[in-house]
């Protein structure tokens, strides 16, 4: 995007497309008000006060709508806003749109409104990423994570430590542009103070694992032998008959993955049932390498074996595989198990068919998968500002040595300095246009 751009009126459809009750169309610019004028059969637009009218074209009624008008700065861009709130049809939205283009507006790119509140400095870029994070979020813990940090506590966390860091970095510099006036701090405050900083920082990055489960989710694989019931349970967790099931072994020759909320986003994969021997051809056996590399991938994995039949070698050449990965054992087709005898410690008894023991497997599963991650993430991370914490640590960690080794303060500065720079990437005080655009690039269009 050049400067030229950036001064465009801009306007997006700020909804999902499709059938539904509203459908919402945003323009942000400083012709906002005029070409709202253009399409709109009110002349009168107060900032602040919801207006009722109808978009037109000529003497053509295009849909009944409201219209939230806002003035700069008191918008969500910080520039002249007007919001239409028409009907969610399809077609109603696209036109509207189309007329708000033909009378001077551009499609506004992805990410384009929040980058404007980005700059005209009514979000700051870790709340801009908060954005992304709530509108993507994947379970309602992560999005309550997301709207926290929209609220700015990681960004009032940052502003803490720099503002102590920036208050040593000050003391240094006076006591070396003005020897006479000011003493140069004791070294045994610098490391005090470094010491200080370093576990702050620490604080966030502790939390660092959590943000990525949180962010990303876990992923949970079904895995044993053919025909155990691994598609009846993936069908069974989910709820949706989503995976073949046949009494054939070998119905499942692909890896089938969809998702699943347990507290954590996961995704749940059914894997082709594992199987050295037998008639396997080319594109089952293709399907067993799959399911062996989702072994390898998975953070989680459920092992299933059929109850009737007991642990078989094969079976247990498989647990030996996934036994040191995180794991349930889970005997399937216990209702046909008469004289079933437990082989492996914890093993959960079901039935995909009566669904004896699923709403136990569920709890279980839950239970374990929650563990991965505390219930509250104090700080909420991605990898951009987890790099941004690491070096700016590790400039803090060089001034800390050259603090205890007591070399000249004004090459202190310079590490302490760079811990600063490091900090002001994460709110983007400092930033470059190419990082600036790959995060707004991965927004939707309209937001």
């Amino acid at each position: 995007m050049n400067i030229i751009q950036e001064f465009e009126t801009i306007a997006a459809i700020s909804t999902p497309l499709g059938t539904g009750g509203v459908g919402v169309i945003r323009i942000s610019g400083d012709k906002s008000f005029e070409i709202a004028k253009k399409i709109l059969d009110i002349k009168n637009l107060t900032p602040g006060k919801i207006c009722h009218g109808w978009v037109v074209d000529g003497n053509t009624k295009i849909d009944e709508v409201i219209i939230l008008p806002f003035k700069n700065p008191n918008s969500y861009t910080g520039e002249d806003v007007i919001e239409i709130q028409c009907h969610g049809g399809v077609n109603v939205v696209k036109n509207i749109l189309d007329l708000t283009l033909k009378n001077g507006a551009r499609i506004a790119e992805r990410g384009e409104f929040t980058k404007r509140a980005f700059l005209n400095k009514k979000l700051d870029l870790s709340q801009a990423e908060a954005v992304d994070d709530l509108i993507h979020a994947k379970t309602s813990n992560f999005a309550i994570q997301s709207a926290r940090n929209l609220s700015g506590v990681l960004a009032k966390k940052i502003k803490e430590i720099k503002d102590g860091l920036f208050e040593t970095a000050s003391r240094i510099v006076a006591g070396i542009d003005f020897p006479e006036d000011v003493p140069e701090p004791e070294y045994s405050y610098l490391i005090e103070r470094f010491n200080n900083t370093i576990k702050e920082i620490d604080s966030i990055l502790d939390c660092a694992k959590s943000s990525d489960i949180l962010r990303q989710g876990i992923k949970v694989a079904i895995v044993g032998r053919p025909n155990v019931g691994k598609s009846s349970l993936f069908n069974a967790l989910l709820n949706i008959d989503r995976a073949i099931v046949t009494d054939i072994a070998g119905t499942t020759r692909d890896v089938i993955k969809e998702s699943l909320d347990l507290g954590v986003a996961a995704t749940l994969i059914d894997t082709a049932g594992i199987r050295e021997e037998g008639n396997i051809d080319k594109v089952e056996e293709i399907g067993i390498e799959y399911s062996k590399q989702s072994v390898k991938e998975a953070d989680f994995i459920l092992f299933l074996y059929d109850a009737k039949e007991g642990l078989t070698k094969d079976d247990k050449e498989i647990f030996e595989i996934i036994k040191n990965k995180p794991h349930l054992v889970i005997a399937n087709k216990i209702d046909l198990a008469n004289d079933f005898m437990e082989e492996l410690s914890n093993t959960i008894k079901i039935s995909t068919t009566t669904k004896e023991g699923l709403k136990l497997l569920q709890e279980t599963l839950k239970n374990n998968i929650c563990n991965f991650t505390p219930e509250e993430t104090e700080f909420i991370t991605n990898k951009r500002q987890q790099h941004c914490l690491e070096r700016s640590r590790e400039s803090l960690e060089r001034a800390l040595h050259a603090a205890k080794a007591e070399e000249l303060q004004d090459m202190i500065y310079i590490d302490v300095k760079s811990a600063l720079l490091s900090l002001e990437e994460i709110t983007g005080e400092v930033i470059n246009d190419d990082i600036l655009n790959n995060i707004f690039d991965h927004f939707c269009i309209g937001k």
